[in-house]
C-alpha cells in the first residue's frame, strides 16, 4: 500500500506538506492551497514517480471540486506560506498562473479533518442531503 491507497485529499496534504514539493503550498492563513500550475505540472504531472494518475492539470481541478474544494479569486485571503511564492496568493505569476482553492476541512495542522472531506459524487450528494453519512474513499 503505497500512495496509491491513500484519498486524493491525504495525497494533497502529504505534498503541500512536504518540504521537497514546490508546487502546492498553504495561503498565509494556512486555509486553502496555492497550486503554481506551470511548476506542478512539470513537478508532479510530467515525470517519475508518479503521484496522480493523469498528466493533465484541468483533472486536478476537477478532482478538487469533486472534493469540495472551491476557487478563490486572486486577493482574497493575503500571501502565502512557502519559498518561491511572493505577496500574491493567486493569479498570474512571471512563472505562469496560480490557483489558490479551499475547502472548510482542509486545514494547515489539523489532518485530523481529512477524514470529513468527501467525494461529492451524485449519490453521496443524495446522502448528505438526507443527512446520511458518506464513507470517505
Amino acid at each position: 500500500a503505497g500512495r496509491r491507497s491513500c484519498t486524493f485529499p491525504a495525497t494533497l496534504w502529504l505534498l503541500v506538506n512536504s518540504p521537497l514539493v514546490r508546487s502546492v503550498r498553504w495561503d498565509a492563513r494556512g486555509e486553502g492551497l496555492v497550486i503554481d500550475q506551470v511548476l506542478f505540472e512539470r513537478e508532479l504531472l510530467g515525470g517519475a514517480p508518479r503521484v496522480f494518475k493523469t498528466k493533465n492539470f484541468g483533472s486536478i481541478v476537477r478532482q478538487l471540486n469533486l472534493y469540495g474544494f472551491h476557487k478563490l479569486r486572486p486577493g482574497l485571503a493575503g500571501g502565502t506560506v512557502g519559498p518561491g511564492l511572493g505577496p500574491a496568493a493567486a493569479g498570474d505569476s512571471p512563472d505562469g498562473p496560480r490557483h489558490h482553492f479551499w475547502n472548510p476541512f482542509f486545514r494547515h495542522n489539523r489532518p485530523d479533518l481529512l477524514v470529513r472531506i468527501k467525494r461529492l459524487t451524485k449519490a453521496n450528494k443524495e446522502k448528505l442531503n438526507a443527512g446520511l453519512k458518506v464513507p470517505s474513499r
